[in-house]
């Protein structure tokens, strides 16, 4: 990392211009690395094959010819024929002057037998004896060249004459091992670990990369569906003047060289519709948008939509294109439109069922909401039980009562229609009843997967809504839309009638995996702040062990159960206490001491 020292040079009739100088280090305090017992070891190993003349890190490509599925999979056909692979040693069981390993690459695992003689060269048995017994471990990365053939217990396996050393791993690998019955012994499946360490979670669990591999997939098949139809793909900006599109907090950051604050969109609509103005027919785009708001095992700041436009349409249209697409999606992700999510097992055939929105409070409530005010509305909230307040308007409190009391009662696909015009901001006004809009948000095992409408093109009736939702927000609605006078403009050229849906990503990834956590389907969702390890001594180590499997725990008790002399349980209890690991509290009967 480097300060730059600029000068500024001025020109007559020029802009400022800058020259940079010279480059200095910034003083950085070198971080000391506390290491394991293992990691010592390999970094030992690590010397060693240098000593040897094995370079760890090789640069030159390494050619493969299979992967261990392909040999599994066409045994018949590749007994006895040479196979070059790359991957991960994941087990090595030492025979003497053979060995067995596996060894894992993007695709799959496969045996592989090692004998002292073969990769060895002549009377050196430094390759066998040295380097593959004693300096490689569990986790290193390894080239294989040898011949396919089945051990005499009937493992496709694969003979090995030439092994390359490609990578050194430092830190060890967490070991899961499944028994003769199929039960797995030392799991890596502490959630916080693994969203933390997904590069460790991927390697050590493979049905996470099946996870994946399927998201890949589903997102494949949109873009299919889509491009079959002639609609563009297209890139929007993620950094806005107005964070315009949706009702929702934004993350707020600022231009140095314009001196003005940029919003990370919160979504890409009003962008889109832009696009259907400049004459596009159709436009899609797999966005990242961004929201302010809170997290839980649903939601994170940062999420994935796939947002589509398409003219001439209305929302009954784009229902029916909705079930089209998931069908599809169900079918190609999983050989099946019947998928269990949780306990449910939920049918993406089409067709859906179709409900409007105040006939489900009604159905889920027996409360008939349609046309009440908000003080009237704010009244069968608190009869409800809800948490409201004067600041929510009637969009809100109607949203609130629906997510609430109905929205967890459809499990199969069903579209929630009709939304009230306070709820709609950007919707067109329903054909029938101009109190409504023609919009519908698609509920799947609970939850919005889908959110559309027949988009509001009257540029007047436009404003005038985006009027009223900065009245809400000078009521104290930070989640109020701003107004997009550039959009309104773009509307005043003119858009055809146009319907647009947007569709969650992630939880749609959720649903087709059988995932109930957001933070299963992104690789690296966002985490607290990690907290920071302290290394303790092993006496204290000892007595947090004993405190995680008691519990909160009288201080005498577990005293007694480590073991421990007076002074050294003084000093280990000592320890914990100061480093905010462990608490000691005087009460009644005595002192207990726990985790903190």
């Amino acid at each position: 990392m480097f300060r730059s020292k600029v000068a500024k040079t001025n020109y007559r009739g020029m802009k400022s211009k800058r020259k940079i100088l010279s480059l200095t280090p910034l003083k950085k305090t070198p971080r000391k690395m506390a290491l394991s017992e293992q990691e010592i070891l390999r970094r030992n190993s690590l010397q060693k094959l240098r000593e040897l003349g094995i370079e760890p890190y090789p640069a030159q490509e390494f050619k493969t010819t299979h992967y261990a599925t392909d040999i599994l999979s066409d045994f018949d056909q590749l007994e006895g024929e040479e196979v070059v692979l790359a991957g991960r040693m994941m087990s090595h069981r030492n025979m003497g002057k053979a060995s067995f390993a596996e060894l894992k690459d993007s695709k799959g695992r496969i045996q592989l037998y090692v004998s002292r003689d073969d990769i060895s060269n002549g009377d050196d048995k430094t390759m066998y004896n040295t380097v593959f017994n004693k300096l490689l471990d569990i986790g290193d990365f390894i080239g294989v060249k040898g011949t396919v053939f089945k051990t005499k217990v009937g493992e496709i396996s694969v003979h090995v004459t030439e092994l390359t050393v490609l990578s050194k791993a430092l830190r060890p690998l967490p070991i899961v091992k499944t028994d003769a019955d199929g039960k797995v012994h030392d799991a890596f499946s502490d959630e916080e670990q693994r969203y933390r360490r997904r590069y460790v979670d991927l390697i050590v669990n493979d049905h996470v990369k099946d996870t994946f591999i399927k998201r890949t997939k589903i997102t494949n098949t949109i873009r299919s569906f889509f491009n079959e139809r002639e609609y563009l793909e297209v890139e929007t900006p993620i950094l806005q003047p107005i964070p315009g599109g949706a009702a929702a907090r934004p993350f707020i950051t600022h231009h140095n060289s314009l001196n003005m604050p940029l919003y990370l969109r919160i979504a890409n609509e009003l962008y889109l519709k832009r696009l259907i103005v400049g004459g596009f027919d159709g436009v899609y785009e797999f966005a990242k948008d961004f929201r302010n708001e809170g997290m839980d095992r649903t939601h994170n700041p940062e999420f994935t939509v796939m947002e589509l436009y398409v003219a001439y349409k209305d929302y009954n249209w784009m229902m029916d294109t909705t079930e089209q697409l998931l069908e599809k999606v169900a079918l190609e992700t999983n050989g099946t439109t019947e998928v269990t999510i949780g306990a449910n097992q939920v049918s993406f055939k089409a067709p859906y069922a179709r409900v409007p929105i105040l006939q489900a409070i009604k159905d889920h409530t027996g409360y008939d909401v349609a046309g009440m005010n908000q003080e009237a509305l704010l009244k069968v909230a608190r009869e409800l039980h809800l948490e409201v307040d004067e600041t929510m308007g009637v969009g809100k409190l109607i949203d609130e009562i629906f997510g609430e009391k109905c929205e967890h009662n459809y499990i199969q696909p069903t579209f929630i229609t009709d939304y009230p015009k306070e709820m709609s901001p950007l919707c067109k006004s329903h054909r029938d009843n101009p109190d409504l809009t023609e919009r519908f948000e698609l509920m799947v095992n609970g939850k919005e997967l889908a959110n559309a409408y027949s988009e509001l093109n009257d540029p007047i009736d436009q404003r005038e809504r985006f009027e009223e939702q900065m009245r809400l927000s000078e009521k104290g609605d930070d989640e109020a839309m701003f107004i997009d006078q550039d959009f309104l403009r773009a509307l005043e050229y003119g858009m055809p009638p146009t319907s647009g849906i947007g569709i969650g990503i992630d939880r749609l990834v959720m649903f087709m995996t059988n995932n109930q956590s957001i933070q299963e389907v992104l690789f690296f969702p966002q985490m607290k702040p990690e907290k920071k390890q302290v290394q303790v001594s092993e006496e204290a180590k000892s007595i947090m062990e004993l405190l995680k499997e008691a519990g909160r725990s009288p201080l005498a008790s577990i005293k007694t159960q480590s073991g421990l002399s007076g002074k050294k349980w003084d000093k280990a209890i000592k320890e914990l206490t100061q480093n905010q690991l462990a608490k000691v509290e005087k009460v009644e009967d005595g002192l207990f001491v726990e985790t903190v």
